[in-house]
């Protein structure tokens, strides 16, 4: 009866968030989004300076009051999010095939196809604002291994279910992006990760894995033995940056060297990803090491997601729901389940709104509740979807 309860428990969340996203049509705002603020445009020597284009986003970002109606920032689609939105419909429509689902993965379909950013090598997506990082200033639009990572992903879902074949056409391209606009940073032997984007050349360890991660995924549809070659160099490189203890830095840069919850979670499944594809099992330890680290480090016994290694706040929205991502990508949520359960029933109860959407951050004080679409609802739309798909297939047909 107590797991009935709790199923029932997560199901009504679910429903709640899915009709919260439906009614907004998938629009929203981001944590990094303030440069689209059209009186920030409006001061010309403000908006070129990076100090200060850094202070406004961050501004932004760590207020927990959203002024973002009072600067002119509107709700937007984002291509990620959308990715992620897709890929959440597309595991309803495994267990469901709804009508319902089917319309809302073409809409998503045709949203993310018009989205592309063109002038590059292949099909390529960035995000929808000027984003100024520590690193690197991306002006809107600039393609991301990150965004076309997760588009990919859910291009191939989609197709999968609609065989369409503009989607298949696109997703060829989307190689080409990877391997020739993005930069790539070698070591003594010959393996390399990939940049963040085609502007910078930083070593930010889970961009280059979702790199390879997605060649992985597009061998299935290109079947170029070279894709596979060229994903384990880059596995090989991140996997020597791996520490003792199983973690992984952010990165290489001096300021890129924390341990944090998420990106922990991208590099476990994306060396699994690997691992799949390739049949390659050489990382094997590098990923056992690595999952037991995770699991050991970013959990409390009550079911709170720490943020970094060493603190617990903020709890950030997108911790809890990379956890049943990754468990299931690992095929690990089953055994994982009692965790995932004390995981995903604490951020319900303290991180959602009575309106159905999750707050970005739960913070000592004062918490940030602003219903960012692309970093939390998305990922948490995302990460129901798993969880709905590997332990309750039978009763998914309930939404």
């Amino acid at each position: 009866m107590k797991n009935i309860d709790l199923y029932t428990n997560f199901k009504n969340s679910f429903k709640q968030l899915k009709d919260f996203c439906e009614k907004e049509d998938f629009k929203g705002w981001d944590p990094y989004d303030g440069l689209n603020s059209s009186l920030f445009q409006k001061l010309p020597y403000f908006n070129k300076n990076r100090f200060i284009r850094l202070a406004w986003i961050q501004t932004f970002k760590r207020l927990p009051v959203n002024f973002r109606k009072l600067v002119g920032v509107d709700k937007a689609h984002n291509p990620k999010g959308l990715a992620l939105f897709l890929i959440g419909y597309c595991n309803m429509y495994e267990q469901s095939p709804k009508k319902e689902y089917l319309n809302y993965i073409e809409k998503l379909t045709q949203l993310i196809l018009e989205k592309q950013t063109k002038g590059y090598s292949g099909a390529c997506w960035g995000y929808n604002f000027d984003w100024q990082a520590r690193a690197f200033f991306q002006p809107k639009h600039t393609p991301t291994v990150v965004a076309t990572s997760f588009v990919a992903e859910a291009l191939i879902a989609s197709y999968r279910i609609t065989n369409s074949v503009q989607v298949l056409d696109t997703l060829k391209s989307i190689e080409k992006f990877i391997t020739i606009d993005l930069n790539k940073t070698y070591d003594e032997n010959k393996n390399f990760t990939l940049s963040y984007s085609p502007l910078d050349n930083t070593q930010v360890f889970n961009a280059g894995l979702l790199g390879a991660k997605t060649l992985c995924l597009l061998y299935e549809f290109i079947k170029d033995e070279e894709l596979l070659i060229l994903s384990k160099k880059i596995v090989q490189y991140v996997c020597n940056k791996q520490q003792e203890n199983g973690a992984w830095a952010y990165g290489t840069l001096p300021f890129h060297q924390w341990i944090d919850n998420f990106h922990t979670g991208y590099n476990l499944e994306c060396i699994f990803a690997y691992q799949k594809v390739s049949e390659d099992l050489s990382f094997q330890n590098h990923l056992i090491l690595g999952t037991n680290y995770y699991l050991e480090t970013f959990f409390t016994e009550e079911g709170m997601s720490k943020y970094y290694n060493n603190q617990l706040y903020p709890i950030d929205i997108h911790a809890p729901a990379q956890l049943i991502i990754t468990l299931s990508k690992l095929n690990l949520l089953h055994q994982h389940k009692d965790l995932v359960d004390r995981v995903l029933k604490w951020t319900i109860n303290h991180m959602q709104s009575s309106e159905g959407y999750f707050y970005y951050q739960k913070r000592k004080n004062i918490s940030s509740k602003i219903p960012y679409m692309r970093w939390a609802q998305s990922w948490m739309f995302y990460a129901f979807s798993f969880y709905f798909l590997d332990i309750s297939q039978s009763e998914f047909h309930d939404f």
